[in-house]
C-alpha cells in the first residue's frame, strides 16, 4: 500500500540547509522517491502552519522507512543539523 513521508520544517539556517536538501534529493532518487509537495506556498487553516513542508510518496511503508534509515540519507540529515528543525512522519495511503 501506498506511504507518505510528510515533514514539516523551520529552516534557521538557509545556507546550511541547501547542503541538506542536496543530499536528500540523492537519497530519494536512489530510494524512488516521488515528490509531491516540496516547499511551496502554504495557506494555513487551522492550528500552526509550516513554514516549508515536503510530501514524498513511497509504494509502501516499509520503503519509506527504508529510504529514512539509508545511508545517503542519513548523510542529509547530519548535514541539517543545526540548520532546521523538522517534524517527519510517515503515512499510509488509501
Amino acid at each position: 500500500m501506498t506511504a507518505y513521508l510528510i515533514a514539516n520544517i523551520d529552516v534557521t539556517k538557509p545556507e546550511r540547509y541547501e547542503e541538506y536538501k542536496r543530499f536528500s534529493s540523492l537519497a530519494m532518487s536512489s530510494c524512488g522517491a516521488k515528490v509531491l509537495v516540496r516547499g511551496g506556498k502554504c495557506e494555513g487553516l487551522e492550528g500552526d502552519t509550516p513554514a516549508r513542508t515536503v510530501v514524498l510518496e513511497f509504494a509502501s511503508m516499509a520503503a519509506a522507512r527504508a529510504f529514512y534509515n539509508s545511508a545517503q540519507y542519513r548523510r542529509a540529515r547530519n548535514a541539517r543539523e543545526g540548520a532546521a528543525n523538522m517534524t517527519m512522519y510517515i503515512v499510509e495511503g488509501v
